[in-house]
């Protein structure tokens, strides 16, 4: 079966599994769509491993030849973060710029170096002997919460504003950030790159500024085609050259394109849609806004539903899960240290929600992307007791990702439904 048509199967049972969930588990759309995902997922392997049933072993066959890595990294990222950064509300991002700046930096950098100390001790305590570039290199792949995971579940939970803008704009810039600490790291743990100050530096600050630099620069392009378009599909069409042509670039002069999207999308979503409006009305505007949205809803659904079939790929061993479940803590400690530092210094000068660190520790949730990047670490390298660090990471990123998605995800609820509450009395 070609990719073309797993997807378009895919796409359709993802629709259906969140239609049933209007009627049955009544769910939050995305994590409904990631546990029956993985229910279907442990049937497979149930049916192939107890029963020897060919179909299931078809279907796992044909979803194991797909590159999930490839399709996120290098295709829907772009569209799924420009139609996250087309909502956000400029002027609130603003209001909260040195909060974001720093939960984007310094709390993603110490959340990075957290884990990897802390998880090398711990697997080497339990006979793990894993060396400590590798550990940062998982540090750096779960640190950053995702922005498709986040946006989808706090839209729909209605956060209040001043948490929710906390939460949004962390999670889309601390994405692209999050995918140069990555990359950085990478270059250093299997390209030969010599781990000094300057060209580590060099490497960060080259996909960082190149990549928000660039997202100026579509900006700019995109910003006036669609105020000098008089067809509002030619408008529609303009945007969508943007997270397509545009994300295809930037990866190609090996910026961030994540960064990119985020900043184009940001202010297209805030200037060039205000402007369009006063020439164009707003009718003009709503149409190309609804096609994001439907978009947005739709990638969602399809990634939500791939990252649960993704187990079917896995080769799972007892002691890769149990690191897996080991890290669940180390992560959730790592994130809450990183967030309450800082409001440490931020509670100084402004008022804050009482549940905001709360709130964005418990709902710093991981997604594809950590996945993504998991899968981007090539095969082939072991560890002193045969293990392959491709495989090992993947197993302890799975773990910690469906973790997040689903217990997180389920249980952040009352902690905003508490804020909503308060912020009402």
């Amino acid at each position: 079966m070609s990719a073309w048509y797993l997807l378009c199967f895919l796409s359709a049972l993802a629709i259906l599994i969140a239609f049933a969930n209007q009627y049955v588990l009544k769910l939050q759309t995305t994590i409904a769509i990631t546990t029956g995902s993985v229910v279907i997922s442990l049937l497979l392997i149930l049916a192939v491993s107890l029963l020897g049933d060919k179909t299931a072993l078809a279907i796992t066959e044909v979803v194991t030849e797909l590159d999930f890595n490839q399709l996120l990294l290098k295709g829907m990222l772009g569209f799924l973060l420009f139609a996250g950064a087309l909502e956000i509300d400029l002027r609130a991002l603003r209001n909260q710029r040195w909060e974001i700046t720093t939960l984007v930096l310094f709390s993603t950098l110490l959340s990075t170096f957290m884990i990897g100390f802390i998880s090398q001790w711990l697997m080497a305590l339990v006979g793990w002997q894993v060396p400590f570039i590798y550990c940062l290199l998982f540090g750096a792949l779960i640190s950053p919460t995702d922005p498709i995971a986040v946006l989808a579940i706090i839209k729909q939970m209605k956060a209040p504003p001043n948490i929710a803008i906390q939460v949004e704009g962390e999670s889309l810039f601390n994405d692209g950030v999050g995918l140069v600490i990555f990359t950085t790291i990478f270059a250093v743990a299997f390209s030969g790159v010599e781990p000094s100050f300057a060209s580590v530096g060099e490497l960060f600050l080259k996909d960082a500024l190149g990549g928000v630099a660039f997202g100026l620069l579509l900006t700019v392009i995109g910003h006036f085609l669609v105020i000098n378009s008089k067809d509002a599909n030619i408008r529609l069409l303009v945007t969508l050259m943007v997270p397509s042509a545009g994300f295809a670039t930037a990866n190609l002069l090996e910026i961030s394109g994540a960064l990119a999207m985020v900043t184009c999308g940001i202010l297209m979503g805030n200037i060039t849609r205000s402007k369009a409006s006063k020439r164009t009305g707003i009718s003009a505007t709503k149409y190309v806004k609804s096609f994001w949205h439907a978009t947005d809803y739709f990638l969602n659904a399809l990634l939500f539903l791939l990252i649960g079939l993704l187990l079917v790929t896995m080769p799972l061993t007892l002691g890769e899960i149990g690191l897996g479940l080991l890290m669940v803590p180390i992560v959730l400690f790592a994130r809450f240290v990183s967030v309450a530092s800082p409001y440490l210094v931020f509670r100084r000068f402004r008022e804050y929600d009482l549940n905001s660190v709360r709130i964005l520790t418990w709902g710093g949730l991981r997604g594809g992307l950590a996945l993504a990047m998991a899968a981007s670490i090539p095969s082939g390298t072991l560890l002193p007791n045969g293990t392959d660090v491709h495989n090992l990471m993947i197993i302890m990123t799975y773990v910690v990702v469906i973790f997040s998605i689903i217990v997180q995800g389920l249980t952040i609820g009352p902690l905003i439904r508490k804020s909503i509450a308060a912020r009402s009395k």
